[in-house]
């Protein structure tokens, strides 16, 4: 007699679930980053877990007998989630770099710091434009379409159909192309105007060849650096919408790729 009517396939339905979220969720920036506690983000995920069991869940099922295929299903979901990591870290690599081409212009080549996040040094104003790239992030409700992604995950990608293929590699390409281009459109605006400051040196060093043109490009350049910084914060919320709008449709046809 069945006194408790318990059911292995629920339970092992629920361990694939919380694979699937526990794994994703550690892998994905603000969800899985350093600066929250390891105790947290499993709460987290657990929770999250219970949450989306009833309407997202895998069948028990395809929970494998076999330890081997157990540990490969693992793999398939790390590199699911380092490949939905890789969508996101365009917009910040394109950031940062911006923010490395705009210190050298300004002459801020020596001023470098350590990144939080990845624990990689970068230049002093490509952490910051990092900082202001993460608040317009979640201001504009990127986690959101993180957790979005990951609720597509289950409907796309079983555990175990991870599939690399020919057609993922050429969707990763075509995207990280973008991140140069977006780089140079956000630091366009300091470019033209540090090239317009050391046009009108040149020629006044040509003018007055006694004047001591270097000691006044260094702090002439970085004022007129930080002025036109205006114009890129302006335009950032701009460019980190239009990455999010592109955004949920890349992890649809990556995850339809990969499934």
């Amino acid at each position: 007699m069945d006194l408790f009517h318990f059911d292995p396939n629920q339970l092992f339905g629920f361990l694939l679930t919380l694979m699937r979220v526990s794994v994703l969720l550690f892998l994905l920036p603000f969800f899985g980053g350093t600066l929250l506690p390891n105790a947290v983000k499993a709460a987290l995920c657990f929770i999250i877990a219970l949450a989306i069991y009833p309407m997202l869940s895998f069948p028990g099922t395809l929970m494998p007998a076999n330890p081997w295929m157990l540990i490969l299903m693992f793999l398939g979901e790390v590199i699911l989630g380092l490949l939905l990591n890789i969508l996101v870290s365009f917009l910040f690599a394109a950031v940062q770099s911006a923010g490395a081409i705009m210190g050298f212009s300004m002459g801020f080549t020596l001023m470098n710091s350590i990144d939080p996040m990845t624990g990689a040094s970068e230049s002093g104003l490509g952490h910051l434009m990092n900082q202001v790239t993460t608040m317009l992030f979640l201001s504009l409700n990127g986690h959101l379409v993180l957790i979005g992604a990951l609720a597509q995950s289950f409907r796309l990608v079983t555990p175990g159909g991870l599939l690399i293929n020919p057609v993922l590699g050429e969707h990763l390409i075509a995207f990280s192309s973008q991140i140069f281009v977006m780089a140079l459109k956000i630091a366009a605006p300091i470019m033209a105007s540090i090239f317009m400051v050391d046009l009108a040196l040149a020629l006044v060093a040509r003018a007055a060849p006694q004047m001591n043109v270097l000691f006044v490009g260094f702090p002439l350049k970085i004022g007129v650096g930080f002025l036109f910084m205006t114009l890129v914060f302006a335009a950032m919320a701009l460019y980190v919408g239009r990455f999010l709008d592109e955004l949920i449709p890349m992890y649809t046809l990556v995850l339809k790729a990969s499934g």
